[in-house]
């Protein structure tokens, strides 16, 4: 049987918000419909999850699938796949490692944030009756809003809640409780990384 493991941007140095991470992902992932869910490998920094899965492609055998999951950072180009996505960013520069194939490579677009606001009702379960839909808008494509916008529109979304959002523990917590279906209609890159998963 093979054994795959998600190496994810995110998460600091502290094991108890890498268990945070992996028991969100966890979540997430089954209430996607996930049967043979991953192992998650939370590695920090981007560049870490990089050479992480890139030293794991290397070391691994026939019943080992790691994969790669980072945010995209930025707008995706046009006809770009992921792997040309991180090579162009200048930031990046990265070179697609030997046997890593299009299925083994996925972006949260831009940011992890943007799945947030794929799902405005769980936000608004996780804030409380202070949360402020003003700050939203009717954007066609949520993977074209900028990383930055992403984060102001919650930060003023929550600006009068008890907890205000701010990446860290917080940001687990409402993956966790992300309704999956509701995230993959609206956003094109995480319905590619479910599918890829649902089919191990």
């Amino acid at each position: 049987m093979v054994t795959a493991k998600l190496y994810v941007e995110g998460a600091g140095p502290r094991r108890a918000q890498q268990s945070q991470c992996r028991r969100a992902f966890a979540k997430f992932f089954e209430a996607a419909g996930v049967k043979n869910r991953p192992g998650v490998e939370p590695c920090g920094g981007r560049k870490e999850a990089f050479d992480n899965f890139c030293r794991a492609m290397k070391s691994a055998d026939a019943n080992q699938l790691p994969l790669l999951l980072v945010d995209a950072e930025d707008a995706i180009a046009a006809g770009h796949t992921t792997w040309q996505h991180l090579k162009a960013r200048p930031s990046d520069d990265w070179n697609r490692p030997a046997g890593a194939g299009d299925d083994r490579a996925f972006l949260m677009v831009q940011v992890m944030e943007t799945w947030f606001l794929a799902d405005l009702t769980a936000l608004r379960q996780y804030f409380g009756p202070h949360f402020s839909n003003t700050p939203f808008r009717a954007w066609p494509a949520l993977e074209a809003v900028p990383k930055q916008t992403v984060y102001e529109v919650l930060e003023k979304a929550t600006a009068n809640c008890k907890q205000s959002y701010a990446k860290g523990d917080i940001s687990f917590e409402i993956l966790a409780s992300l309704n999956p279906a509701v995230v993959e209609a609206a956003c094109p890159h995480a319905k590619a990384l479910l599918q890829r998963l649902r089919s191990l």
